[in-house]
């Protein structure tokens, strides 16, 4: 059932609804004149005259579209029809890997070490390409059909600053991400290098295994303390099928200091083909 009575956004056949977002809808669709199935990304009716939540669209396909790479999704337009603010994604399986996590976590156990390889090489891409993902997290990675990974959102991305610019960066007043995954420079509003995104994708990898985020608070700010005080859990202390050399790779991702982090998902790649993160292999 298309939204409002409508069927169709410009050339695209709406088919159904996939889920749904606090902003946003997504959609798949057909293209009428390529003849593929696409995800449409729909801002919701009430934020349709946002000019925050347009320009977030807007920047998405700002990244998106030069990026062309297997692991990341492919991003194809931004367009406004009658109204209606939306993008046009690939189309690449209906789940990404926190609803999959929420169904239950031994479901991506098999799975890790194709998620682990395939995750990073997507973010590496995007590195190599100046761009800082800045909300690295299991929700945004999808796990299609075929058993393979995709990045994808790059609303909050950012170019990464360089040289002098990156020394004289600043603070940032305004604080943004997903809290369970936030790096301590990202929470007190500094300049962010890709040390970050490691961070983060220690936190997500730490999810997958263990089923729950390192770290969980009451409030928002006994979360974030959290991320900035507490000591880095050891996946070992919950998950004994997990190997000590995986546990303590997850744990330096995920140090406070991040001189203390491996400096590039590439530096990243090349520890994980020398780890095994289980024991003794789990069984479909």
């Amino acid at each position: 059932m298309a939204f409002a009575g409508r069927t169709h956004l410009g050339r695209y056949r709406l088919v159904r609804q996939v889920r749904a977002g606090q902003t946003c809808q997504i959609w798949l669709a057909h293209d009428g004149a390529t003849h593929e199935r696409v995800a449409l990304k729909v801002l919701k009716e009430e934020y349709r005259k946002s000019r925050h939540e347009i320009g977030q669209l807007k920047h998405e396909y700002t990244v998106g579209r030069d990026l062309q790479h297997p692991r990341v999704i492919r991003v194809i337009e931004f367009s406004i029809v009658e109204g209606v603010p939306f993008l046009v994604l690939e189309y690449y399986g209906v789940r990404n890997l926190k609803q999959i996590l929420n169904d239950r976590v031994d479901r991506l156990s098999s799975k890790i070490d194709v998620i682990l390889q395939e995750g990073t090489v997507g973010l590496e891409y995007l590195h190599q390409h100046g761009w800082l993902h800045r909300d690295v997290k299991p929700d945004n990675f999808m796990l299609g059909d075929d058993g393979h990974v995709k990045l994808i959102d790059f609303s909050l991305a950012k170019r990464a600053k360089k040289g002098i610019a990156r020394l004289l960066g600043g603070r940032s007043k305004i604080v943004q991400g997903t809290r369970s995954y936030m790096s301590p420079e990202q929470i007190r509003g500094e300049t962010l290098d890709i040390r970050s995104d490691v961070y983060s994708w220690g936190c997500t990898l730490f999810e997958l295994v263990n089923g729950r985020p390192p770290y969980t608070g009451e409030s928002a700010d006994e979360l974030l303390n959290k991320h900035l005080k507490a000591s880095v859990p050891l996946l070992t202390v919950t998950q004994d099928n997990v190997t000590d050399a995986f546990a303590e790779l997850v744990s330096r991702m995920m140090s406070k200091r991040r001189k203390e982090r491996p400096d590039s998902m590439a530096d990243l790649m090349r520890e994980f083909q020398h780890v095994k993160v289980f024991t003794h292999l789990p069984l479909d």
